[in-house]
């Protein structure tokens, strides 16, 4: 069985193409396709409140392209999100409407609380230890989402509009940060000795970028090192020094500081970083109704 995910974020779209495969009573996903389109929909949203016409040309040519890939791929189940820059647009519905009249795709804008349950679905609850309790945080463009797993259950679930896009267009509020903040000091107090689990596409190239081989996970002096110094770079010099991607140079920083400041305040020295994200989740959560 073929399954395809279509996350629409606000900084990037991504499409993502599984092969399920069993194994007795184990189940395989594995990746035959990964594609990540910069549309940066937040820009547009969180400054204006709605998706321009240029945009959302892009962001319909985008879903036309991935309906393409999917025929090729002969895909046998779909699942289409958009998350916080859809949840903000004043005519994210209308939108949705064009991309189902234009590709035959039927999209999805998903709630913050539904996509940290999504996120969870990526069974990474299997991989923990039953004795520690973890906080998973997924940075995204318009939102973070954080999830409190003790004993390998969720124990607590909340989505912040607090983005790495919200940052550079200056659309976070100071009361957001004050309710993270407070959040998260009262989940350290409760439950010490927390260790973090990262994900999102900024805490993988980080991973990818400072990590050796012989590191398991990140220590939080090492995550505020590298704001150190890639903040006063320019957005060129951090391409050209670290060979990123324009649309990754510019959000690296605004996701450094939040995986700083959530690790601070909930008193955590270091964060592992699995490598997967909303799209992988979806997966997982198509599988779980299709199958």
């Amino acid at each position: 069985m073929i399954l395809a995910a279509i996350d629409i974020g606000s900084n990037a779209a991504r499409l993502l193409i599984c092969e399920v495969v069993k194994h007795d009573k184990e189940i395989e996903f594995n990746k035959l396709n990964l594609i990540r389109i910069p549309l940066r929909l937040g820009f547009d949203v969180f400054e204006k409140g709605s998706i321009g016409f240029k945009k959302k040309k892009m962001l319909i040519n985008t879903i036309n392209a991935f309906s393409a890939l999917m025929k090729v791929y002969e895909v046998d189940h779909y699942i289409a999100c958009a998350t916080s820059a859809m949840r903000d647009a004043s005519n994210s519905k209308e939108i949705v409407k064009e991309i189902k009249a234009e590709t035959g795709i039927k999209v999805e804008v998903i709630s913050g609380d539904l996509e940290a349950e999504i996120i969870y679905e990526n069974h990474i609850a299997e991989l923990l230890d039953a004795n520690k309790s973890y906080l998973y945080i997924d940075v995204g463009g318009g939102s973070t989402e954080v999830t409190l797993f003790h004993k390998s259950a969720v124990a607590f679930q909340k989505s912040f509009n607090i983005g790495t896009v919200r940052i550079l267009t200056n659309k976070v509020e100071d009361a957001t940060w004050e309710d993270l903040k407070q959040t998260l000091k009262e989940i350290g107090r409760n439950y010490p000795k927390l260790v973090a689990i990262g994900s999102g596409g900024n805490i993988n190239k980080i991973y990818s970028m400072i990590n050796s081989k012989n590191l398991k996970s990140i220590p939080i002096e090492v995550i505020r090192e590298f704001h150190r110094v890639l903040e006063p770079m320019t957005v060129e010099e951090r391409m050209h020094t670290y060979l990123l991607k324009r649309d990754r140079a510019d959000v690296i920083v605004p996701a450094l500081n939040i995986y700083a400041y959530t690790m601070k305040w909930a008193n955590i020295d270091e964060i592992h970083v699995p490598k997967i994200g909303l799209a992988d989740g979806l997966i997982n959560h198509l599988y779980e109704q299709v199958k």
